[in-house]
């Protein structure tokens, strides 16, 4: 098994709110996070795929390929807010947990099936990332 990462980046907005708390409740877990007009970052994407080099490409999978899925995936999301323009986060609290997850599963959908997702690393800050293996 061969393993290929490659990075993009994107900007966005996001409010941490959970519609089930009270106004207290939002304010206690969130702190700053919770501010109504919400606030950004500048994320790094990194996804790591695995597979078996290609005899004749000598390739896991082609990169021109990599960088048209991960547009696809950032796209929805680069200078957006998220609350209000990217369906799935209206029902979730848009944490890097979740947009690590949800950027997981769109990338997972887009590979050949001869390419595994191994994970995707989202950082959020220099001294802030998550990763998910699905």
């Amino acid at each position: 098994m061969t393993y290929l990462s490659r990075r993009i980046t994107f900007s966005s907005a996001h409010r941490y709110f959970q519609k089930k708390f009270s106004e207290a409740e939002n304010k206690k877990i969130f702190g700053k996070c919770y501010n109504e007009h919400g606030h950004g970052h500048n994320y790094v994407l990194e996804m790591t795929v695995g597979g078996s080099v290609d005899p004749l490409s000598g390739m896991v999978i082609n990169l021109v390929e990599v960088d048209q899925i991960l547009k696809t995936v950032t796209d929805p999301l680069d200078h957006h807010h998220l609350n209000f323009d990217v369906p799935e986060f209206s029902k979730i609290v848009p944490t890097t947990e979740n947009i690590a997850k949800y950027c997981f599963e769109k990338i997972k959908d887009l590979l050949p099936r001869e390419v595994n997702l191994e994970k995707v690393r989202l950082y959020e800050a220099e001294d802030l990332w998550v990763d998910y293996n699905g």
